[in-house]
Order: structure tokens, then C-alpha cells, then sequence
């Protein structure tokens, strides 16, 4: 198959295509089993500063350690052997958090729903241009920036969490339900100073500025 069929090319069509937002250490993984399509596929990436690995198969994929740091994967619905759907699961079930972007030349409704469903950010049927391509990988990167960015507070707020004294994870599940210094004395049997210094050290180790935030933090960690 030849990737001209598929792609539009900047250099044929004097076209400069651009990566709207940021794209330090980010990395765009293909897998896709056609090698005309892969490596044209990482040349466009790599003409907007992106890097990119390609993969022939989804066990290949699979098998694959990558490094820490942001990514994303366009991924082909017909692969041999497990399918992209297929990958798209197993990535799921192994709990792999990456933003899929799906392209098919044999799309269905039935399967772009079902690559929706199972969270894909994009579906896209070829030929498609190639800024249409960029834009979906964008948004995908933006999600999985967001995705770690969020994993990485969640992480930050537990370790706050464990320097917490069990009467001070009292006073803690108490103040975001909205009781009063004194109304927090009288339930755990403490003077209502002792509290207040209880208080104080659970703001000061969670880093909060206010209730409000103890409250988001608190919904944040599931407590």
C-alpha cells in the first residue's frame, strides 16, 4: 500500500503543518502493520518535533517497556493477529493509561463506537489530512499530560496524608464535614484547644490554605 494514498505530504503540496501546543519530551507510538505507513506516519511527527516509534503488531506494542513521560498512540483498527480494539482492551485491562488515536481504512459505526466506548480520543478513517491527524494527536497529548499531572497529586496528597496521626485523621474527616472546633472536641473527648492545635497541624502538613481545600483534597484521595 502506498502511504501517498493515505496521507497528504507537506513537501508535495508546499503545505507547513504545526503541533498547536506543547511538545517537549512527548512521544507519538504507532502501530500499524504496513512499514510504508509507519514510516510516513513518523516523518510527519518528526516534522513537528514530535518523536516517534512505530510497532508492526500489538503483541510487539505490548512487550514494549516505554519510558516515563508524555504520549500518545495511533493505533490501526486491522492489525494481524490481535486487532486494535483488541490492544485498545488489553491496554485497559493492564491498567496502560494512554490516549488512543484510531485510523482505519475500513471504518464501521459499529466499531468506531466501540473504540469510543472503550475511551479512544479520535477515530479517523483514510485518507485523512494530516493536520486533521496532528490536531487529534494534540488533544491526546494534552489529555495524558493531564492525566499525569493528576496521577502525580493524587501520589503528593497521599504522602501528606501518611505524616498525619491517627487523631489528627479524625480531626481531618471531621472539619470537611463541616463541624466546628467545639462540635469536633465533643465528639472525640479532647478540650476544644487541643483541637485547635490538632487543627492547625493538619492544615500545616496537608498544606492547605482553607477548609475548601481540605475538602477538595480529601474528595481527590477518595476519603
Amino acid at each position: 500500500m502506498d502511504p501517498r494514498a493515505l496521507l497528504h505530504y507537506p513537501a508535495a503540496l508546499g503545505e507547513k503543518y504545526t503541533l498547536r501546543g506543547p511538545k517537549l519530551d512527548a512521544v507519538v507510538y504507532v502501530v500499524d502493520d504496513d512499514e510504508l505507513v509507519c514510516r510516513a506516519l513518523a516523518r510527519l511527527f518528526r516534522s513537528v518535533g514530535l518523536e516517534a516509534r512505530t510497532f508492526p503488531s500489538a503483541p510487539a506494542f505490548i512487550d514494549y517497556t516505554p519510558p516515563d513521560g508524555p504520549a500518545c498512540l495511533v493505533l490501526d483498527v486491522r492489525l494481524p493477529g490481535l486487532s486494535g480494539l483488541d490492544l485498545q482492551s488489553a491496554l485497559g485491562q493492564a491498567r496502560r493509561d494512554i490516549p488512543i488515536v484510531f485510523i482505519t481504512g475500513h471504518g464501521s459505526v459499529a466499531t468506531s463506537v466501540r473504540a469510543m466506548k472503550g475511551g479512544a480520543v479520535d477515530f479517523l478513517e483514510k485518507p485523512f489530512n494530516d493536520q486533521e491527524l496532528l490536531d487529534c494527536v494534540q488533544r491526546a497529548l494534552d489529555l495524558n499530560r493531564g492525566q499525569r499531572a493528576n496521577r502525580a497529586e493524587t501520589v503528593e496528597l497521599r504522602r501528606r496524608l501518611e505524616t498525619l496521626t491517627p487523631r489528627e485523621r479524625e480531626v481531618l474527616k471531621l472539619v470537611v464535614a463541616g463541624k466546628l472546633n467545639k462540635q469536633i472536641a465533643d465528639n472525640l473527648g479532647n478540650a476544644e484547644k487541643t483541637i485547635k492545635v490538632h487543627r492547625g497541624r493538619v492544615m500545616q502538613k496537608m498544606r492547605a490554605d482553607s477548609v475548601a481545600d481540605l475538602v477538595r483534597m480529601t474528595e481527590k484521595l477518595g476519603l
